[in-house]
């Protein structure tokens, strides 16, 4: 399934999809959840929250 409609079924609430975009960003949110070679699990949960506001806020409807 392409992005678009993944967001777009994130957006109406799918839960699946929801987790698939989970999956696809893990890595990088991981990436990014890392702080002076530490894993941060409060950065994580706030990359997640953001990352889920985000397909809430800027995922077009058709």
């Amino acid at each position: 399934m392409n992005f678009d409609k993944l967001s777009l079924l994130a957006k109406e609430g799918d839960a699946d999809a929801v987790l698939e975009i989970l999956e696809m960003y893990k890595p990088l949110l991981i990436k990014n959840a890392i702080v002076n070679g530490r894993f941060d699990e409060d950065l994580y949960q706030e990359l997640v929250s953001t990352l889920l506001q985000c397909i809430q806020r800027f995922c077009m409807s058709e």
